[in-house]
């Protein structure tokens, strides 16, 4: 069973995370983690800590020699920016009169954020205990299992890429084949395709900027040569695009998914919704894929598309209106670092979670000890479904 923990705080020394379920002998170095990592790193929008942090991974365990062993993974990411932290964020005790005038004590939530309800449910009444977890720098331990798990996908033959389809309102409505958009994604810092679109995105994001606001936006994930079957009908929590969508919405700031045509088939005709089947000899094919590769909780061998919303980021430089936890006082919420808009790199983020529940339940279906037998396995798979 392939699961994940990550640990670490957002000022804190590093971000480890403890991989179980990754089969032996599948080649894995840093490198190749650290360059996802820095995809999620950039995209128009980011704030300073994004120039700060230099994300790369340290393999702490599981791997010899540049291949895994079957045991756990351990990865490590260093914080750099833990230097300036170092009072701050110390893990020893310190005195009761240091702690009255430690600096950087948080105790006017922000709206939209973890901050309040998760002081009241754990107690604390210094909110930075809180936000240092539900900060979004969490997201770079998820990229890196993501990471993983996307190189194990790719000696499967199964490709898992992202676009941005809109922010702050803007919409790239274009239709584009993979090619066109792998080739923007290595160049285009909001990642759509039409660069007249892009442009009006950066004026957006610079806009909100100026505002002191943030803005959010829509991306797409899309999967392929995933074979059919993967998944099951036979109970809720085995249904695998449920299963993708608990996994995106757990992303800090999603909050909504859909898959194919998505919400639009509200207001469709069935006969325009569902997806006619065909055979064409080399297997079992849809004439369209309107759901997304997805029928009963099962793939259906289509590539699978997910969409999925992120809201604006909660913490403003213009903050809302907040309550002082201590006085009760109305104050202006407090202020983080953080970014005008961070729907690029979130793209990322959507990718990687996607790469991870296909992972899993591939590793679910079949036999994979070691990586010959995971391969031999699916193509024994993949050649008895072309042959129903």
């Amino acid at each position: 069973m392939l699961r994940f923990l990550t640990a670490g705080e957002s000022h804190g020394p590093q971000l480890t995370v403890i991989i179980e379920g990754i089969p032996a002998n599948l080649y894995l170095t840093g490198e190749a983690i650290s360059k996802e990592l820095f995809k999620r790193q950039g995209g128009y929008g980011r704030g300073r800590r994004m120039q700060i942090e230099k994300d790369t991974v340290e393999i702490m365990s599981g791997v010899r020699h540049g291949y895994t062993l079957g045991s756990p993974v351990t990865l490590v990411v260093t914080n750099d920016d833990h230097k300036h932290w170092l009072n701050i964020m110390g893990v020893a005790p310190i005195e009761e009169s240091a702690q009255a005038n430690m600096k950087r004590v948080i105790t006017k939530p922000r709206p939209g954020h973890a901050d309040l309800v998760g002081g009241m449910k754990y107690n604390h009444r210094d909110l930075r205990n809180v936000l240092e977890r539900s900060s979004a720098r969490e997201t770079a331990a998820r990229v890196a299992v993501g990471a993983v798990c996307r190189i194990l996908l790719d000696q499967l033959d199964i490709e898992v890429i992202s676009r941005v389809k809109s922010i702050g309102g803007v919409k790239d409505k274009g239709v584009y084949t993979i090619d066109e958009i792998k080739a923007k994604n290595d160049s285009n810092d909001v990642r759509v395709v039409d660069d007249a679109v892009a442009q009006q995105m950066r004026d957006c994001i610079d806009e909100a900027k100026k505002a002191g606001d943030s803005i959010g936006g829509e991306v797409e994930v899309t999967a392929l040569n995933v074979p059919a079957g993967l998944g099951s009908y036979v109970h809720y929590d085995r249904k695998l695009d449920g299963r993708i969508a608990q996994s995106v919405v757990s992303i800090n700031a999603f909050k909504g998914v859909s898959f194919g045509a998505g919400f639009n088939m509200a207001d469709m005709p069935g006969s325009e919704v569902q997806d006619p089947i065909a055979y064409n000899g080399e297997g079992y094919t849809r004439l369209s894929n309107h759901l997304g590769g997805f029928e009963g909780g099962m793939t259906n061998g289509m590539p699978i598309v997910v969409n999925a919303v992120m809201k604006p980021i909660p913490t403003l430089y213009k903050p809302l209106q907040s309550v002082d936890i201590e006085t009760k006082a109305v104050y202006q919420a407090s202020i983080e670092r953080s970014d005008s808009c961070a729907v690029p790199a979130a793209s990322i983020v959507c990718e990687h979670a996607v790469a991870f529940e296909l992972t899993r339940v591939i590793l679910e279906e079949f036999q994979s000890n070691y990586m010959e037998q995971l391969i031999e396995q699916m193509t024994v798979y993949r050649a008895r479904v072309k042959a129903f």
